[in-house]
């Protein structure tokens, strides 16, 4: 079956969809976006992801292309379109076309948007997290407002490459103090000897990720002492289990960090309980697309 993407307005074969070459996107990275989870044909958590999404278009001054009951009309089309029971759909604004110049165009130009979808086999996803993942470490050298959940992502896009010849699937970005920030494109974990659970706090260093708040509300119904604060590489090493999460892989955990053994060097058990519990914490939207926008 032909892929679909949604173009400006159009549902269009994936190999014919196609933006302006002085789309403000291509030229200047001037564009925000979201992935969300696709579970039994259902978007999950659309809510947050639409709060969001609003927030980075704020920041960056973009308008939104569309009222957020409209854009999760696209989304559930583009969906449906491609036949997706379990995966993600991917929303990108940019701030529109227009002759390349930095300073933004005057008057104002209409924002892009573009969406698509795919499909993620979930036992691809449960076999990971059965057998833990590696992750490898890199000097954080982003801008400082890595909050705004922008596509300006070389940085990240190098990292993932370092982590992928590494032979790992994730890599941490460690700052200047020695501290872990997040992954490359998921949040960080560990979990203490005395079993609490540490994520960086989601201010200006980190994004705010919405598994990653999901994961915050699961554990503290479970019970676990969950603390928002920087943790160091050395911590990390010296955890009882670490992991990572993104809307994309749930919550994975953690056996090797730069091929040091993180626990026993098995998926841990809260990261394990944690997974299992996502779902039953994150928001569910309805199946399909009431209307073609």
């Amino acid at each position: 079956m032909s892929r679909i993407a949604y173009v400006n307005g159009r549902y269009l074969p994936h190999r014919q969809a196609a933006i302006h070459v002085e789309d403000r996107g291509l030229q200047f990275a001037d564009s925000v976006y979201e992935v969300c989870e696709v579970k039994d044909g259902r978007l999950v958590d659309e809510d947050r992801h639409m709060a969001r999404l609003a927030r980075s278009l704020s920041e960056l001054r973009i308008a939104s292309p569309r009222k957020p009951a409209a854009l999760g009309t696209i989304l559930r089309e583009v969906i449906r379109r491609n036949r997706v029971a379990n995966g993600i759909v991917y929303l990108q604004v940019t701030r529109g076309v227009a002759p390349r110049g930095h300073a933004f165009p005057t008057p104002a130009v209409p924002p892009g948007l573009v969406v698509t979808a795919r499909s993620i086999d979930p036992a691809e996803g449960a076999a990971r997290a059965r057998a833990g993942i590696a992750v490898v470490t890199t000097p954080d050298n982003r801008w400082d407002r890595v909050d705004i959940k922008t596509v300006g992502l070389l940085p990240n896009v190098l990292a993932k490459q370092k982590a992928h010849e590494s032979g790992a699937f994730e890599a941490w970005f460690v700052d200047e103090n020695g501290f872990v920030t997040e992954g490359s494109s998921t949040n960080a974990w560990i979990l203490t000897s005395d079993g609490i659970l540490v994520t960086r706090p989601a201010e200006h260093g980190i994004l705010r990720g919405i598994t990653r708040g999901v994961v915050i509300e699961a554990a503290e119904a479970e019970g676990i002492a969950v603390e928002e604060r920087p943790f160091s590489l050395s911590e990390a090493l010296a955890a009882k289990e670490a992991f990572i999460t993104a809307s994309s892989t749930i919550v994975l955990p953690i056996v090797t960090v730069d091929g040091h053994r993180i626990g026993d060097g098995k998926a841990g058990p809260i990261a394990t309980r944690l997974r299992e519990l996502y779902h039953r914490h994150a928001q569910y939207g309805p199946c399909r697309a009431t209307a073609v926008a």
